[in-house]
This record gives C-alpha cells, sequence and structure tokens, in this order.
C-alpha cells in the first residue's frame, strides 16, 4: 500500500541526530561555547505573558466575566427546568466575578490617583 505522507521522525532519529551535532561541534568547533539545549516543548496550549500588566490583567479577567456572563443569559433563554437552573446559577457565579475584578479596577484605579 502508498502511504502518501511520511512517516514522522522518530525518537531515535531526533536523538542520533543531536548525538551528531554535539560530535560535530566538540571536534570542529573547540573554542565556542556548547550551546545551549532548546526549551522543553510547552504542554500547555495558552498561557499569560509574564510582563503582562496587573491592569492588563484586571481588564481582560474583567471581560472575560462580563462575556461568560452575557453567554449565559443568551443560553438560559433557551433552556427550560433543571437545565436552565444550572445555566442561571452558573451565571450568578459569574456576575460575582464581574463584582469582585470591578472591585479590584477601583481600588486599583483609587491607588493610581
Amino acid at each position: 500500500m502508498f502511504k502518501v505522507t511520511p512517516n514522522p521522525p522518530n525518537s531515535l532519529d531526533l536523538k542520533l541526530n543531536q548525538a551528531a551535532h554535539r560530535a560535530i561541534d566538540h571536534y570542529l568547533n573547540t573554542g565556542a561555547e556548547p550551546p545551549e539545549p532548546p526549551p522543553p516543548p510547552s504542554t500547555t496550549l495558552f498561557s499569560i505573558a509574564n510582563d503582562a500588566s496587573n491592569e492588563t490583567l484586571i481588564v481582560n479577567s474583567y471581560e472575560t466575566f462580563s462575556s461568560v456572563s452575557a453567554l449565559l443569559l443568551d443560553l438560559s433563554e433557551a433552556l427550560t427546568g433543571k437545565q436552565r437552573d444550572v445555566a442561571l446559577a452558573i451565571h450568578q457565579l459569574s456576575e460575582l466575578g464581574v463584582l469582585l475584578v470591578d472591585k479590584l479596577m477601583e481600588r486599583e484605579a483609587d491607588q493610581g490617583l
């Protein structure tokens, strides 16, 4: 059977390739510093920038909570019974999050004056 896509590189090929590069660097680049190993691949899909300001984090949290609240209200209109009650309970919790972040934004604004 003909396979259209090539086989992905296996870890043995990758290790051999890295070992070959180390050997070449050892013998041909004797005066150079050894290269730092690459950082391990990230296992998380999303991350927050370490240099993000507090204001940026607070504003984005507020907008996220507000969006969730709006989505839940729209969803609850299409639901009935227990499912609607659950959606409205989650909405109430997200509204609590909006209020908490709003209070934090007010405190940050007062400190900035």
